[in-house]
């Protein structure tokens, strides 16, 4: 659906204006983002953000009994509407990118009309829970959080939908003609294609649909709240707790493995996870040296944390892991992703229980991705459920268009082409913080002809980009940059599983 419940959540954000403000990703856990719960993040990436993930508690569960609990502040109703509907059709020679003639439609509508109120709890308030002793015997997800060096956060603000409402959208997408690229391929291709799509969706009393959270950080035996965004700290002191552990694992490696090599490539695992850890915090400066070409390997990674470079060696990094995993594995990988990206539920269920350590029963494609982990087939070198859930964290950070559109490329096998016209975009524009126009390069557009050519305009603008399918000039956009590194991660992963 082009307008989801996160869609709506997007749009009450930026109606609202609030600072520090974030959307409800998935109308499933609207209810687990009240006042006090607590939210823990599992970073797999440097260039997008990972949800936050709810973990079932709140912190008044966590801490000893017989707490004062600050009342929360709670606004007037907020009603906020949203009534948009648009066509374009256009006739026109496809310019630079396509010469000869097409007949291309896009339209769109999304209504909604809800009624939001804040509940929050001012920092003077939460004075009362500052340096509180945590229970005896600590929730087992405290503990998994401390030994992944996850950070935890709680809600201290929510805005809560006060009526049932109802969503509803729809789009449509044409292109029809002739449509070709004789300066790169000769012939053209003619055809018609179509696509629409009319969906409503009901968000039940009490949803939240945006938030506020502060950071956790749990020391000894008691748990404090950072009060200001500006104090920089780690949940736990994860590099004194992980050193240890690194030792240790190092140690139990050197007779389990066959060569040098295939403890390099553990240590890199272990290594990524420690460095994602630090990326924000570099209290704990780590120096990791190696014999010959791999000298410096952090070092060198850090000096080009901003660059283009480092993405693609993040990601290629992730592919190739993905590659030693064997046929089989890859096989049930790619045929359960795929029905999974029409539904961004399953994908979110399925993230959500690789990030809190649950692999219980899942019904569906998600299940039997759970299967393959339990019987973790995968070389001794490769995090398996880590490299699952850096796809996941990439492909929620799309919309459910480019979800949808993403299903139709791996079909029609386009992510190839579509991987590099995503790269020659970024590789050029990666530093730039201001709006400048780019050219996409037509050798790139040569393959996708017809429908494959609407399918990827549209996988772009979705990103953010602003750009016309009968114009090769586009203009390149800050914003669009998450969202477009996480489509290169994204085609980059399922394409090395559409050639297993």
């Amino acid at each position: 659906m082009p307008y989801s419940f996160a869609w709506v959540c997007k749009d009450v954000v930026k109606k609202l204006q609030g600072r520090d403000l974030n959307p409800v990703k998935c109308l499933s856990d609207a209810m687990k983002f009240r006042q006090f719960e607590i939210l823990q993040k599992n970073p797999q990436s440097l260039f997008w953000k990972s949800e936050d993930t709810p973990v079932g508690y709140s912190i008044l569960q966590i801490l000893e009994p017989n707490c004062p609990v600050p009342a929360p502040e709670v606004s007037s109703p907020i009603p906020l509407k949203h009534n948009l509907s648009w066509k374009l059709k256009a006739n026109a020679g496809v310019n630079a990118i396509v010469e000869g003639s097409a007949s291309t439609g896009f339209g769109q509508s999304c209504v909604y009309d809800i009624e939001v109120r804040c509940t929050s709890i001012p920092d003077s308030k939460l004075e009362s829970l500052q340096n509180r002793k945590l229970l005896d015997r600590e929730p087992s997800f405290v503990e998994d959080c401390r030994m992944g060096i996850k950070d935890l956060y709680v809600v201290t603000e929510a805005f809560e939908v006060t009526k049932d409402a109802v969503l509803e959208g729809s789009s449509s997408v044409e292109l029809s003609g002739k449509v070709g690229i004789p300066q790169v391929v000769k012939g053209e291709a003619k055809g018609e294609w179509q696509r629409e799509r009319t969906e409503s969706v009901a968000i039940p009393k009490g949803s939240v649909v945006a938030y506020k959270k502060k950071q956790l950080v749990i020391e000894n035996n008691t748990c404090a709240i950072l009060l200001s965004a500006k104090a920089k700290k780690k949940t736990f002191l994860g590099m004194l707790h992980m050193r240890p552990r690194l030792k240790s694992a190092l140690a139990d490696l050197e007779w389990s493995c066959k060569s040098s090599e295939e403890i390099f490539e553990i240590s890199m695992s272990l290594l990524d996870r420690i460095y994602l850890g630090m990326h924000y915090h570099r209290k704990f400066p780590m120096r990791v040296e190696f014999q010959g070409e791999k000298q410096g390997w952090m070092e060198a990674l850090e000096k080009s944390e901003a660059d283009f470079n480092c993405l693609q060696d993040e990601v290629s990094r992730k592919t190739g892991e993905l590659s030693m995993l064997s046929k089989d594995v890859q096989d049930v990988m790619f045929s359960s992703l795929l029905p999974m990206l029409s539904d961004r539920k399953i994908l979110y269920d399925l993230m959500n229980m690789l990030e809190l350590d649950q692999l219980g029963h899942m019904d569906g494609p998600g299940g039997m991705i759970l299967d393959v982990l339990r019987q973790d087939s995968r070389p001794p070198w490769i995090d398996l459920k880590n490299l699952i859930l850096y796809l996941l964290q990439a492909l929620m950070v799309l919309s459910d268009t480019q979800l949808s559109l993403l299903a139709q490329s791996m079909e029609k096998r386009l992510l190839f082409q579509q991987r590099e016209l995503v790269k020659s975009i970024l590789q050029p524009n990666f530093k730039y913080p201001w709006n400048i126009p780019f050219t996409l390069q037509p050798q790139l557009l040569a393959p996708l002809q017809g429908e494959g050519l609407a399918i990827t305009y549209e996988l772009l603008k979705e990103c953010g980009l602003k750009m016309e399918l009968n114009n090769s000039r586009s203009t390149w956009d800050l914003e669009a940059k998450m969202p477009l590194s996480a489509l290169y991660g994204s085609l980059s992963l399922l394409q090395q599983l559409v050639d297993a």
